[in-house]
């Protein structure tokens, strides 16, 4: 369980960063507000299945342990 926590914070953590970065190239007036929003919903979604397949993962492992 640790370990399926400690890469759910890693995945939180990039989202993070990707929207910094995304924030930074709206301030730079390289990306417009509407394609900041795009970007940051792009990035959710891909977080959100990333966190959907570690939990797919760890009840996997849960299931294959408790069975031995």
């Amino acid at each position: 369980k640790k370990m399926a926590e400690d890469a759910k914070v890693s995945v939180r953590n990039t989202r993070k960063d990707a929207n910094k970065k995304v924030a930074a190239l709206v301030k730079e007036e390289d990306l417009s507000e509407d394609e900041q929003k795009r970007a940051e919903a792009q990035i959710q979604k891909l977080t959100d299945d990333y966190v959907a397949k570690i939990d797919q993962v760890l009840v996997k492992k849960q299931d294959e342990i408790m069975t031995i």
